[in-house]
């Protein structure tokens, strides 16, 4: 088998196959040898499906998209082939051997035997049948543990490494403005600190396996009015400087990423797709970024179409190449015969053409894809007998053990407990009423982006090919001599009343009701969050609200747990529920890790990465706003949250206490150092998870009340205590001045050591001296924490 997908090569290497020499040098020559055809051929991609049968892939028709004739493309060659595993179902093994087929098809045809880059999603996870079904990135953001995320994004890498993937199209970066958004599930957070630091060490992961880490989407997407997909952004040049690009430039400068993805939106009239200051100007010229710059989906069509900037497919690629975009996917649209006839009338200078041809074919080259050895067979299939496909199938295992030992990790981090009266951990309750729509949905714990709910859906003939216990076969496991019985109460979505009568019998014949509530994701309507399923407001969904108000009315104590995709206002239950458990989307393992804080098994440390509403309508309610964004006399809105960013309880409690600041004076270039300790007062382990927050009280332009700086994870056991030491770099308290130049400015700071945005413990006075001082991209990003602990504890 192996025989028929071998690369021919001659006894003379061309110089664009010798990795001996220097990329720079491999790219020009082939560039200089290749025609208009094959050099636009290499910009961009088909979107395929692997065969089951091991097959080749076969073009994916879309109904955004025209049939596409690969036999007619591929003499040409293929920059890139789009999501050959996550498009349908498909037995791992027999996908890598439809791709491999696929690659070395590819390179046969073409003069110059240049392989495809084969991308995929990997927003929770390798998006591939049969792969392990991690948290959201919204649960990411939750555990606050950048490590942890780096460690599963390497798994997730090497996954999609070993079947014959080269890059995925993740982290999302975008920063939460609007709850209402339906993306939120997709994002880490509402603050760019945290995101900036979870994203970045997601990239590192990631890159670290060799999968091109592609950050989306550069750059305004999160800010549409009013939560609205796709709509236009109303941002100042401030607001996108300090609050939306902090974390792609955090993740270009540190994370090593190779690949950035442009926004669907336009920002002021200026679609992201079509920006040159934005993706040439800043991401390269400013932030020195040397990778490829990928489209979002139909995103250059989407400029004649949507945006109306462009009168034709050929405009609307010249467009698109002028301002930096590279490589057009899904699929073949304006990069295809319009680009080549506006280039042979010159339209689109050739020039533009070359200069996304040397960034793609340099990465090719990075990814060893130029080189003369370079073989289609993945590693997953190197010295396999490939003769007999059907002996294949099952053969390739995405959901091994370890892989799910760090799933149930990040989810176990990621739960957060909201509130509780000491009714959790519960203690052998001899009879459980388990209620809601979640209750026995499997898949309740997954989000739009996960394999099951984005392609699985479609093919409801097909085994989900993962474990997915339901919250009801946990806690069955974790309470098993307790009663537990079960109602629906009413659906997710479809305001069903004629159940709460009988959820509200199990309630009252019960020591406790145990209440799963949320979210079904999906896309484009078909959920209630996801990517195009928006809300109108952030009430829970349905007749959900009105189950939970019956329950809180029976009289038993009610454990309210939210499997979801945003947060929503939970109405009275705020303050009458015994506790409030949030899981944001926790993935495969998800309702085991819940079934472990609500018996106590773990205790639990995850953080709100975003806040928590105190009324369905008070939108925007992120922390992150200015004295006038928050609750004030001059309107009767009141967006005050029920539960603030970085908010979240465990089983034991913490004493914060000496708190010294040994620099209370530093110069505009220097930096503070403070310490103090945090004790473990209670009888249990946990975790605290020590935020800090810079409050500036008087800038020459209006800052935010407080914003997070840094934040560090301090596990103790009963009665320790560490003393933890952070020094704080004065770049931190910089922001965009009224000249749009970033700015250190003399004067008092408040340095609020916080255990959530609401709730701040210790706050020392600190002052900047000297002149105002200007910085750049080149500014220091980070507060460094230490801890040690103290003898005697």
């Amino acid at each position: 088998m192996t025989a028929d997908v071998a690369v021919e090569t001659t006894p003379e290497i061309p110089l664009w196959n010798d990795p001996a020499q220097p990329v720079a040098a491999r790219v020009d020559a082939l560039v200089a040898a290749m025609t208009l055809p094959e050099k636009i051929a290499q910009l961009y991609g088909v979107w395929v499906g692997a065969s089951d049968k091991g097959g080749e892939v076969a073009p994916h028709q879309h109904d955004m998209e025209e049939p596409v004739d690969l036999d007619a493309l591929v003499p040409a060659g293929l920059g890139q082939l789009t999501r050959p595993f996550g498009t349908v179902p498909v037995d791992p093994a027999l996908g890598a051997l439809s791709l491999m087929r696929s690659q070395a098809r590819i390179t046969s045809a073409g003069r110059f035997a240049i392989p495809a880059v084969a991308h995929e999603e990997c927003l929770a996870g390798f998006a591939a049948w049969g792969a392990t079904a991690y948290p959201v990135p919204l649960s990411w953001g939750a555990t606050f543990d950048p490590d942890a995320v780096r460690r599963m994004a390497a798994a997730i890498g090497r996954d999609m490494r070993s079947v014959g993937i080269h890059q995925g199209l993740a982290p999302v970066l975008d920063v939460v403005r609007d709850a209402r958004w339906g993306r939120v599930e997709e994002t880490i957070g509402e603050d760019p600190y945290l995101v900036g630091t979870i994203g970045t060490a997601y990239v590192r992961g990631l890159e670290s396996a060799g999968i091109v880490a592609t950050l989306k989407h550069f750059v305004g997407y999160s800010a549409s009015r009013a939560g609205r997909n796709l709509a236009p952004s109303s941002v100042g040049a401030r607001e996108r400087a300090d609050v939306l690009l902090p974390p792609f430039e955090m993740a270009v400068r540190e994370g090593g990423t190779r690949s950035v993805m442009h926004a669907y939106t336009d920002v002021d009239g200026v679609p992201a797709a079509a920006d040159e200051t934005l993706l040439t100007g800043l991401l390269r010229d400013t932030w020195g970024f040397e990778g490829t710059v990928v489209a979002d989906y139909f995103g250059i069509a989407f400029l004649k179409t949507l945006h109306g900037i462009a009168g034709d497919w050929a405009g609307a690629a010249g467009a698109a190449l002028g301002a930096g975009v590279d490589v057009e996917l899904p699929t073949v649209k304006t990069f295809g015969a319009p680009l080549v006839e506006a280039v042979t009338e010159g339209r689109v200078p050739e020039a533009l053409i070359d200069r996304a041809l040397r960034r793609v074919l340099g990465q090719k080259a990075e990814l060893g894809l130029l080189d003369a050895d370079w073989s289609p067979v993945p590693p997953a299939l190197d010295g396999v007998d490939l003769a007999d496909p059907e002996a294949l199938r099952g053969s390739i295992d995405l959901d091994r053990p370890e892989n799910r030992e760090l799933a149930r990790e990040i989810a176990e981090k990621a739960v957060v407990l909201l509130s509780n009266d000491g009714t959790l951990p519960l203690t052998r309750p001899r009879r459980i009423a388990l209620v809601g729509p979640n209750a026995t949905e499997a898949t309740a714990v997954l989000g739009c982006y996960s394999f099951p709910r984005h392609v699985g859906v479609q093919h409801p003939q097909v085994p989900v090919g993962i474990d997915l216990p339901t919250l009801r076969d946990t806690l069955t496991a974790e309470f098993p001599e307790a009663e537990i019985t079960v109602a629906r109460g009413t659906g997710v979505d479809d305001g069903d009343l004629t159940g709460i009568g009988e959820a509200v019998d199990a309630a009252r014949g019960a020591d406790v009701v145990v209440a799963v509530l949320g979210d079904r994701a999906g896309l484009f309507g078909r959920g209630t969050s996801g990517e195009g399923c928006d809300a109108e407001s952030l009430a829970l969904p349905g007749a959900q609200q009105q189950l939970l108000d019956a329950l809180l009315d029976s009289g038993t104590p009610v454990v309210t747990v939210l499997l979801a995709g945003r947060p929503y206002a939970l109405g009275r239950a705020v303050a009458e529920s015994a506790a409030i458990v949030q899981s944001f989307f926790p993935g495969e393992e998800g309702t085991a890790a819940l079934a472990g804080v609500l018996g106590g098994r773990t205790s639990p440390s995850g953080r709100l990465p975003v806040s928590v509403p105190g009324g369905a309508g008070a939108q925007p309610t992120t922390y992150l706003g200015a004295r006038l964004a928050h609750a004030s006399e001059v309107s009767s809105i009141d967006p005050t949250p029920a539960f603030g960013f970085g908010h979240g309880l465990t089983y034991t409690t913490f004493a914060w206490s000496d708190l010294v600041a040994h620099t209370k004076e530093a110069p505009t270039d220097g930096e503070f150092s403070l310490e103090l300790t945090v004790r473990n007062t209670g009888e249990r382990h946990g975790t605290e998870v020590v935020q800090l927050y810079l409050h500036d009280p008087v800038a020459s332009v209006v800052q935010p009340v407080q914003r997070l700086i840094g934040y560090t994870r301090v596990p103790l056991a009963p009665g320790e205590a560490r003393r933890v030491r952070v020094e704080v770099p004065a770049d931190l308290a910089s922001f965009t001045g009224r000249d749009g130049r970033r700015v250190v400015e003399p004067g008092d700071l408040e340095l609020r050591f916080a255990a959530s945005s609401t709730d701040p413990r210790l706050t020392a006075t600190v002052a900047l001296t000297g002149a105002e001082r200007r910085v750049d991209h080149t500014r220091r990003l980070h507060a460094v924490f230490t801890q040690e602990a103290v003898e005697g504890a």
